[in-house]
This record gives C-alpha cells, structure tokens and sequence, in this order.
C-alpha cells in the first residue's frame, strides 16, 4: 500500500510539473529585453552559405556532406568523447552523473543554454539537451506540426519567437560540438487525457518522426540560410528521450523500432543501477532524500513543488533557504551513490528562472562541487549508455544487484 501511494504521488508531481513549466513558457519563459534582427537573412559577403560548416568538425575536419536540404550534416565522429573503458576485476566503478535539460530552448536575454555549455566546459561535464523539436519550428509554420490527439498546430508549452528559435539553433550546434548529446523531449509537451500515456505506439512513431523532421528541416522553415548547419546526421545522433510529464505509455515499444537505445521517461526510481525494458536502458528521474526529511524526485519543478507548491513566487525572503535546501538535496544524492553502490545520479532540469533562479543556482553549484571528484565522470545519457553496453554482462548484473545504501567491498567485489 505505501509503495502504491508513494508511486501515485511521483505521478501526480510529475504531472504537476508538466503544468509548471507550461505555465512558465507562457508567462516568463520567451521574454527578452535584448533585440535580435527577425528578418531572414540570406548568404552574401561575409555569411556562411547554406553549406557552411566551421572548420575543425568532427574527426580531424572530416569531409562534410549535407543532408537533405542541408539543415543537417555528417561531418564524421563527434568531438570530445571519452574513451570507453572495461571495468577490471576489484576495480571500483565511476561514479556516474547525468546533468539533462527538458525543452532545451534558448531566450535572448536569458541564455540559460549559453550559461550552461560554459559551467559545463569548465568542470570537465558533458550533458544531455533534450530539445523539443518545435523549439526550432516557427510559429509562423505550426500547421508543419501534426500531433497525435490534438488539432493541428497544437501546442502545450507554445512557440518561441523568431529570435529565439534562431539562438536555440545555433546552441544546438555548439553544444553537440563541445560533445553534449542532443536528445528529443519531443514537442508539442501533451499530458493528461490527451498526453502521451493515452497515445498508441503508431502514435508515438508520429511524433517521433516529426521530430527528426523538424530538426531536419529547420532551415527551410525558418529560412534562416546564414546559419550553418547542424553538424550531426540526427538519424543516427538520436538515440533517447524524456517524455513530457513521464507519460511515455508505450513510447518504449515505439522507441525501439528506430533502434534508440535508452528511455528516461521512467516515473522516478531508486538509486540503483539501471536496467533494461524492452531492449532499452531504462534511466529515469530518481527520488533523492530531502532537506528535513522525506525524498523528492531530481527535478527542478519537483523541488520548487515541494517548496513553493509548484509556483514561482517573487517573495524573495525564503531564496537563500531553498537554494540551500535543493543543492544540499542533489549533493546529497550524489553522496549517497558515490559512497555506497556507485549506481549513476540522474538529475532533471529546465531552462527556468523560477523562485528567482535558485534552481539554476542548485544544479551550477553541485556541477562545481561533484564533476572533478574522483572517480567521478559527469556525461550524457549516450556516453553513460555506451559504457554499460561496453561491459560484460555478467558484471551488470552484479552491479544491478546492489540494493541501495549498501557498499560492497569493491576489492573482492
């Protein structure tokens, strides 16, 4: 009975959060005091053409080929990724953390995107943008936008203005250039009765293929030709992503016939080693002690719910208080793991500045605090994926049965 009630809260915040940052992105989130030049321009002197891809790209400057209409390219292995090591007997597994965003869009004036690939860069992480593929689709095209359930055009979280599209574009491709991953939280940010629980795997192969294209075909869209492309194939740099709100239903089903390879959708877990559904590494948010008691899911939204009843307030008197209670709660989950079974820390995050950005604060904080420990290795859910695949199977399964809070005695281990 406990576990079934802890179960239905985990849902319902996690609907509490979708609603959250709905209602965030219509009031605050595509805001900017700074102006940026709506008009499309076109290659001339001194632009990039449509086919212009920076040099250094990929493996030793690879040659580039375009794809489709050159919104997207090949332009050979991915920069800056670890080598993939076996674990040796008596070693020690690294410790694990995934830093990952929902939504991934940029604001002008806001730049959340941009203050992150530069927190990143400088604690030695690589993270996971899981971008919402309307966020580089005007709103000027929404009828492009076909969901499942839902007229078309459709949109929970709404469209980001012009410029904001063309900023979150160019982020994309630097961040998959510093060796981020760029995952998918889909688009049109559905829950509840109409929400992806209730969609059919064809469903979910919809909107999965209108993610592709909408990231395929940005630059027909936008019209934006002076931008260079995006320096990755997406049908092969796609392999994983969080469903809004956690309501992926049968997303797996639908997930594992485009050969992705892990989900993070999952309704919240313990900290334990992750395991396999349906083919796919099933990494979801975890539920983390909390500050005085209790736990709380490793998101964001989630923390602000347990603190300010999932509103953003400008009452500034209780920020320094909450600051400190969500870094102490995402470092404590980290110490935990890292002193005990060693299983991966998941953390959840948007591009939010609620209860005047101390969550922002929170995640920077505990960046600094764990990435350069020892034996810790702060990656994306692709790099974590391939270090288990890489490893003997036997070896995952005992590392799957440590419980949580025991610590073996890694020597004999």
């Amino acid at each position: 009975m406990l576990r079934f009630r802890m179960a239905t809260a985990v849902v319902v915040v996690a609907v509490l959060a979708a609603i959250g940052f709905v209602l965030f992105a219509r009031d605050h989130g595509d805001r900017g005091s700074a102006a940026m030049p709506k008009e499309k321009a076109a290659g001339g002197p001194g632009r990039a053409g449509p086919g212009a891809v920076e040099a250094g790209v990929g493996a030793a400057a690879a040659p580039v080929r375009l794809i489709g209409d050159g919104s997207t390219s090949d332009t050979g292995a991915q920069p800056h990724q670890p080598a993939i090591d076996k674990l040796k007997p008596g070693e020690k597994p690294p410790q694990f953390v995934v830093f990952s965003w929902d939504g991934a869009g940029e604001q002008v004036g806001i730049n959340l995107f941009e203050r992150f690939r530069r927190v990143a860069a400088d604690n030695n992480a690589k993270m996971t943008f899981f971008l919402s593929g309307i966020y580089v689709l005007p709103e000027a095209k929404k009828a492009a936008y076909r969901p499942p359930l839902h007229s078309v055009g459709a949109s929970d979280i709404g469209y980001l203005k012009d410029e904001n599209v063309r900023l979150t574009i160019d982020q994309v491709r630097k961040a998959w250039l510093d060796g981020h991953e760029i995952g998918t939280h889909f688009n049109g940010h559905f829950c509840g009765a109409k929400g992806g629980d209730k969609w059919s795997v064809a469903d979910w192969k919809s909107e999965i293929e209108q993610s592709y294209s909408f990231v395929e075909n940005w630059r027909t869209n936008t019209g934006y030709t002076d931008l260079a492309p995006f320096p990755f194939d997406y049908r092969k740099e796609l392999v994983g992503g969080r469903a809004p709100c956690l309501e992926g239903g049968p997303l797996v089903r639908a997930a594992k016939e485009f050969g992705w390879r892990y989900d993070s959708s999952g309704k919240g877990g313990n900290q334990v080693w992750p395991k396999k559904d349906n083919g796919l590494w099933d990494m979801p948010l975890q539920s983390l002690p909390f500050p005085g008691g209790g736990t709380q899911l490793s998101m964001d939204y989630n923390i602000m719910y347990q603190q300010s009843g999932g509103k953003s307030t400008d009452d500034s008197a209780n920020f320094a208080t909450w600051e400190k209670q969500a870094t102490d709660m995402l470092i404590g989950g980290f110490n935990r793991v890292y002193n005990g079974n060693r299983a991966p820390l998941i953390i959840g995050n948007h591009f939010e500045r609620w209860n005047g950005g101390i969550y922002m604060n929170a995640v920077e904080q505990t960046v600094k605090t764990v990435c350069k420990q020892d034996g810790v290795r702060c990656v994306s859910f692709r790099q974590l994926t391939d270090w288990l695949d890489a490893q003997d199977a036997t070896v995952i399964a005992k590392l799957q049965a440590i419980e949580m809070n025991k610590t073996p005695n890694w020597p004999t281990f």
